[in-house]
């Protein structure tokens, strides 16, 4: 018997069928021929999103939130320094079918489509005031229990949020990646790193390619939704956000005429309707417009004079709010000598989640999930869907 005998033998009995010889059934470069480029097109927010709003505080401050869920507490999500609230997306569409919840994410004052009279001014103050009058402004005098989770930046301002009582239904505090000490090490490298991300992109498919490659998200799912959060035209300034809403309502509108000539036609006995499908992410056609470029939304390099404020003294600021606490971490390298003596103290809940970068909530949004949804009912302010099945013990 042949080789190539053996191999069709082994194929019929069992596993996967054998390798055809090189230019055989496809191209001369054996498994090459195979390979197939990862989809780097931009995703919509309404794939996760169920509703995107902007809430006005005044008329120079108007605040862009995205939001799904119908009942529950509320999680409150706030980004890192650079992202957007569509970092929260794949993470907000997850959770709320693990238990009854209610999900909302805020673009920060500077990125995303928020809109201030001081886009430049990101103290810690102004940041976590802006939170505290963002969901008064949500909610009214009768605001629901609310759980505010933050990211790098947004773990700061979520922290001083609460220690400043700023929300007064807050019944749980969530920071992602990070604490004090490393944070406060890692500024002297930041100017680096901002120096060594490119400076334009010649698509969002560019930028959302970067973005996977270079280890910032390491989720390709989350990046094609949250990369188009953190990045604007440089002709227009107008934010990726706001052009791939004029995409979809294009598409949705050349949609709708189909469907119309179609119903006409039908009518007529000519043809028949096919609904049309707007399931499918967005394709964004560089194609005629070559010559549009992306730069990032703010840039963080001129932010440096706030950066100690973000993070000094945060790990006792965390300790003494009273809301119940998880700490999420990437890596237990990261816990300073505050918070690990408060967490052998049992002062907070920690949980790590190793083999992820730092965008722990985009890089393995299920995971972090289930911690969040384990947290929950843990403490009994959230009720478990079907969906929900405990896998991390409760530390």
């Amino acid at each position: 018997m042949s080789a190539m005998q053996r191999e069709v033998l082994k194929g019929k009995i069992g596993g996967l069928p054998p390798m055809p010889p090189p230019g055989l059934g496809g191209s001369s470069g054996g498994r090459k021929g195979f390979q197939r480029r990862r989809d780097y097109s931009p995703v919509h927010w309404d794939k996760y999103f169920q509703k995107m709003h902007d809430v006005k505080l005044d008329e120079e401050n108007i605040f862009r939130v995205y939001e799904c869920g119908d009942e529950g507490p509320v999680l409150f999500f706030l980004h890192g320094g650079g992202f957007s609230a569509l970092s929260w997306a794949v993470l907000s569409s997850v959770i709320s079918n693990l238990v009854a919840c209610r999900c909302a994410a805020i673009d920060l004052r500077g990125h995303g489509d928020t809109s201030t009279s001081d886009d430049k001014d990101l103290c810690i103050e102004t940041l976590s005031s802006d939170v505290g009058k963002v969901i008064e402004k949500l909610y009214g005098d009768n605001p629901p229990p609310v759980i505010l989770i933050g990211h790098s930046m947004g773990g700061a301002i979520a922290v001083h949020t609460a220690h400043r009582e700023l929300v007064p239904t807050l019944i749980g505090l969530v920071v992602i990646d990070v604490v004090e000490g490393t944070a406060m090490e890692a500024l002297s490298s930041m100017q680096t790193f901002l120096r060594s991300r490119p400076k334009t992109f010649n698509s969002l498919e560019q930028a959302i390619e970067w973005c996977v490659r270079s280890g910032q998200v390491r989720n390709l799912e989350s990046a094609r939704v949250s990369m188009v959060g953190q990045v604007k035209r440089v002709d227009t300034d107008e934010t990726a956000t706001a052009v791939l809403d004029h995409e979809v309502d294009a598409a949705a509108n050349s949609c709708n005429q189909n469907t119309t000539i179609a119903e006409e036609q039908e009518e007529e006995g000519e043809a028949t309707h096919k609904e049309c499908d707007n399931t499918k992410p967005v394709t964004h056609d560089q194609g005629n417009v070559s010559d549009v470029k992306y730069t990032w939304r703010i840039d963080l390099s001129n932010t440096e004079q706030f950066w100690p404020g973000w993070f000094k003294g945060l790990s006792q600021l965390f300790l003494e709010c009273h809301a119940s606490k998880l700490l999420l971490l990437a890596g237990v390298d990261r816990l300073d000598k505050d918070l690990t003596i408060g967490q052998m103290q049992g002062k907070f809940q920690m949980q790590v989640l190793p083999q992820c970068g730092h965008a722990v909530h985009e890089d393995v949004p299920d995971k972090v999930a289930d911690v969040l949804a384990t947290f929950m009912v843990r403490h009994k302010v959230a009720e478990p869907t079907a969906n929900f099945h405990r896998t991390f013990p409760a530390c």
